[in-house]
């Protein structure tokens, strides 16, 4: 890339995402890492190193967090649900805006995807429907290895306003913790994707069904979230061909052309969408009939997600495919990121082994550019 080239890199734009100005279009993606302490799934000194690192992003997206002891999927994942949880985050968040970073949260329960190891009092996970995600996997400890998901318990109708409100209350202690706004995690086969898909819906009252039906809880949660932060500030992640945790649609174009329109409607500054991922994806490649109908039906800002190259970010953004792009393996693996894209440096290689757990390797201990790199 020339001198010229570089004065209007696609993906060096200023933009406005909502509430936030941004000084350019590389995002760091929610990134499970499961390295908070216990117990507690407190954020720790580790984890702020790893976000300072990272604070270049144009917006940092949180690993995904529980919003309550019943969402939590996975030993060592980060909560939102105690004092101990928002002062571990206000660590973090003061040490990303000492950098000059900008960060959201990201609002998680899980749903199907846990075990009754990890659950209060040892309880079944909770889902749409009493359906065992075939082949789902977790770890319930260090030295667990992973354990097959057993069948969830399909919640109450009565018990939908309890979810919300965790969601809404996890809102607040975002809030609290300094965040700059929050996503809904709807994405990846997790409780809020779990009501969307008629694969994992499977309910007969007003919870699933028809789409409509299937759209309800997902829609209340994000209008309770919305109350707290203000539309401006809340963005929504989906995973519409995304078949990680057993997940699939009969009709995912109707299905998520829907629920972008309704959350136009609502007016949020985001959606974030996983259009292809290393986990699974029913689609061959991008699904562009489905960004399409996402992109028809919402007028805030679109985020495309899911093995983005530099190069293809560049021409998508251009091509109007999509606004913003959100990296995930090649931010765990180089902090600095942006620069490396600015600068068409290489990239350092990441190291999937050290992804889940462990220390500071292969966390916090990928070099940075040296200054003299051309």
């Amino acid at each position: 890339m020339n001198d010229r080239d570089k004065q209007d890199d696609p993906l060096f734009r200023p933009a406005r995402l909502g509430a936030l100005e941004l000084p350019h279009r590389v995002l760091m993606a929610p990134l499970t890492r499961a390295r908070a302490s216990q117990p507690g799934d407190v954020p720790n000194d580790m984890n702020v190193t790893y976000y300072r690192q990272r604070a270049s992003a144009g917006l940092i997206i949180s690993e995904a967090t529980q919003v309550s002891p019943q969402g939590k999927g996975y030993a060592f994942t980060p909560g939102i649900h105690s004092d101990e949880q928002i002062a571990g985050w206000r660590k973090i968040t003061d040490a990303v805006h000492a950098a000059g970073g900008r960060m959201h949260l990201q609002l998680w329960h899980v749903g199907r995807i846990s075990h009754t190891a990890l659950q209060p009092d040892g309880a079944l996970p909770v889902a749409p429907s009493a359906i065992q995600p075939e082949g789902a996997k977790t770890f319930i400890s260090a030295d667990s290895g992973m354990v097959d998901i057993p069948t969830p318990r399909a919640l109450e109708a009565d018990e939908m306003p309890d979810i919300v409100e965790q969601f809404r209350q996890g809102a607040e202690n975002a809030k609290a913790a300094g965040f700059d706004g929050v996503e809904i995690h709807a994405a990846n086969g997790y409780l809020l994707d779990q009501f969307l898909r008629s694969g994992s819906n499977h309910r007969t009252d007003e919870f699933g069904g028809s789409v409509d039906n299937r759209l309800r809880l997902p829609l209340k949660v994000v209008e309770a979230v919305a109350g707290v932060w203000g539309e401006d500030r809340v963005g929504v992640r989906v995973s519409p061909t995304g078949s990680f945790n057993a997940m699939h649609d009969g009709d995912p174009q109707a299905t998520f052309g829907a629920f972008a329109a309704r959350l136009d409607d609502l007016g949020i500054a985001y959606i974030e969408v996983v259009e292809d991922s290393f986990q699974g994806n029913h689609a061959d490649g991008r699904p562009e009939p489905i960004v399409d109908a996402i992109r028809s039906a919402f007028r805030g800002t679109y985020i495309g997600n899911g093995n983005y190259t530099a190069g293809e970010a560049r021409a998508r953004i251009d091509a109007d495919r999509c606004d913003l792009v959100t990296f995930g393996r090649p931010f765990i693996a180089n902090p600095d990121l942006p620069e490396r894209f600015r600068r068409n440096a290489p990239l350092n290689e990441w190291d999937s082994a050290t992804f889940y757990g462990g220390d500071e390797h292969g966390y916090i201990d990928y070099p940075a550019l040296t200054e003299d790199v051309a």
